[in-house]
């Protein structure tokens, strides 16, 4: 089953941000893992970020929640900062 992404508009910005070749790696993952499974793929967080999972490209995370067909995505940033930024959604 093929699960429909969805982008948080904060994202935007934090792709911008990053370089070219990040930028499709990012890419290339969400369309060829991710949205395949996203529960393979991608780790529970815990404590307050609860309920959110966390998928890794390189340094790089994606945060995202599953809603039914759909994955939001809420956050994408270096491991070391995104959660720091992240406060759920």
């Amino acid at each position: 089953m093929l699960y429909i992404p969805a982008y948080h508009p904060e994202v935007e910005k934090d792709i911008k941000s990053l370089p070219r070749n990040l930028k499709e790696r990012i890419r290339k993952a969400i369309e060829e893992r991710l949205v395949l499974d996203p529960l393979k793929f991608g780790r529970p967080l815990r404590y307050s970020a609860r309920g959110y999972r966390r998928m890794r490209v390189g340094d790089y995370r994606i945060i995202y929640r599953i809603r039914k067909k759909n994955i939001i995505i809420l956050k994408i940033g270096h491991h070391q900062e995104v959660y720091k930024s992240f406060t759920g959604h």
